[in-house]
């Protein structure tokens, strides 16, 4: 079973911090840090994204602050993984409208999922981000996403 390098407490008062681990070097830098939790959790997310996309692997460290002190958040559920899976239409079948729609439905599921904090996505999450992709309608989605948002405390709770 392969082991996950654990990353050091970050120096200095309590805050959000991502560390990446590099593994050329062996060593872990500061990638993301802010006073509040979901700026960091959506840098970690692009980051993911590119580094995965790029064949690469991410390892990470979040680490925040719990009662004056530091703690570190586990952010290891989901598996190193390649790139998401492209759709299976050929090119002849949608046209440019549909293809530019089904982007706009999954930036925003995409980003609905980030805010929740749900922003390193196995080929499980990915392959059900399409299914309701090329299934609900644009509406439908955003109001998907704002529900996501408003689960992880983004949105203040809003309902309506």
């Amino acid at each position: 079973m392969e082991t996950r390098p654990q990353s050091p407490q970050p120096q200095g008062d309590p805050r959000w911090v991502a560390m990446v681990h590099e593994p050329s070097s062996a060593s872990w830098r500061v990638c993301a840090e802010s006073p509040h939790r979901s700026p960091v959790q959506y840098a970690l997310g692009e980051m993911a994204s590119t580094v995965r996309a790029r064949g690469g692997d991410f390892t990470v460290g979040l680490w925040g602050p719990k009662e004056g002190a530091w703690e570190r958040y586990d952010v290891s559920a989901a598996p190193s993984v390649v790139a998401a899976p492209q759709a299976a239409a050929a090119p002849e079948e949608a046209s440019t409208h549909t293809e530019r729609m089904n982007g706009r439905r999954r930036q925003v599921l995409v980003a609905g999922l980030t805010k929740a904090g749900l922003y390193d996505l196995a080929p499980d999450d990915l392959a059900a981000v399409e299914a309701l992709v090329e299934s609900l309608d644009e509406t439908t989605v955003r109001r998907v996403a704002q529900w996501l948002a408003s689960a992880s405390g983004a949105e203040g709770g809003r309902a309506g």
